[in-house]
């Protein structure tokens, strides 16, 4: 059993593999990451309209990260939580709902971020 190890490099090269695969899954399975996708892709056409500054754009492209990030972990939460307990659960419940939560309190703030910088455009 001598197995050959990899270069870190062939690693790193798998890793970008798995996570693109990852990313790929999540908006083609889950219909609030499509949902948000479609948003972000709005706003980013805004931001191109408005002619936004460097800082808004740094705003806007970590906020819509954040949001398509919390929610793919809030994805992985509740898919772990359902192969574990496939039946219903209260303790399984108040884990998936943590979950959820923490993806409504970055929306919100990402809402906030897209009211800073868009409604002053309008007035």
């Amino acid at each position: 059993m001598n197995k050959k190890k990899e270069s870190f490099v062939v690693n790193r090269v798998k890793s970008v593999g798995f996570a693109l695969r990852g990313a790929l899954l999540l908006i083609k399975t889950e219909a609030s990451i499509k949902v948000q996708v479609f948003i972000g892709l709005l706003i980013t056409a805004a931001g191109f309209y408005f002619e936004i500054s460097n800082t808004e754009w740094i705003l806007q492209i970590f906020a819509i990260a954040l949001v398509i990030g919390i929610e793919g972990m809030n994805t992985a939460v509740e898919k772990v939580a359902d192969f574990i307990q496939p039946e219903f659960d209260p303790k399984i419940g108040f884990i998936k709902d943590i979950a959820a939560g923490a993806v409504m309190i970055v929306s919100i703030a990402a809402t906030i971020i897209g009211l800073i910088i868009y409604v002053p455009k309008f007035f």
